[in-house]
């Protein structure tokens, strides 16, 4: 049995908590589970050294796990972050980047940080969801500010585990399960249903075509209803 008695091709329950920290501006803490991450936005009227003079924004984002979000004490990157972090704050930028024009939003940053206060599996897919929405609230604020001229579109993103386990492909990993698990995988995806990024490995012995094709049907079908949010 799952936890939350959940069948293979359910989510956890999802809960979206707006407005979190009240100086950022925009926060929005996610919880699918027992996995928790609170993504707060600050946003720069500046960007980067190499978008200077570019007419173009910039997203980015850094990601985080707080000491006591495992169940044994998660040392802080003092001396600098590693490459697992390095590479999930990455595919969080990336994925964000997806969501807007960037020449639209002028020259400024939107900064994203993505703390993980519980983690129980799935952390980077909860990050870039929970980050999305954040995004799309502080393009929001900026209409309303009235440091953007007009409305901007802004795709929805989403993103999701999913893998097989004893041979059996599930939705939304569990720590339990993607511990064990045979094929691992994480899918983002815009809300026009197309995909933005797709990591797939095995960790046992290779996956067949059409096992993974079972994967990215549940995949899309979680990452669907994780858009209902929006």
């Amino acid at each position: 049995m799952r936890d939350h008695n959940r069948g293979a091709d359910e989510l956890r329950p999802v809960t979206i908590e707006r407005g979190i920290q009240l100086q950022a501006d925009a926060s929005v803490l996610i919880k699918m589970g027992n996995t928790h991450v609170i993504c707060g936005v600050s946003i720069e009227e500046q960007v980067p050294p190499f978008l200077i003079g570019k007419q173009q924004g910039w997203i980015t984002a850094e990601y985080g796990m707080l000491p006591c979000a495992t169940n044994s004490r998660y040392r802080r990157e003092t001396n600098g972050r590693s490459g697992r972090t390095y590479e999930i704050q990455r595919l969080i930028g990336r994925s964000l980047r997806m969501m807007v024009d960037l020449r639209a939003l002028g020259e400024r940053t939107l900064r994203v940080d993505c703390d993980v206060l519980n983690a129980d599996g799935g952390t980077r897919t909860a990050s870039i969801t929970g980050a999305a929405l954040a995004i799309r609230d502080a393009v929001d604020k900026l209409v309303r500010d009235g440091r953007l001229a007009e409305r901007v579109e802004v795709v929805p993103v989403a993103a999701i585990s999913a893998g097989i386990v004893d041979g059996t492909p599930f939705l939304d990993l569990d720590y339990s399960e993607d511990s064990q698990a045979e094929t691992d995988a994480n899918f983002v995806m815009a809300g026009n249903g197309n995909w933005i990024e797709i990591q797939s490995t095995a960790e046992g012995q290779p996956f067949a075509e059409d096992k993974f094709i079972q994967v990215m049907g549940l995949a899309r079908k979680g990452i669907s209803e994780l858009f209902t949010h929006w």
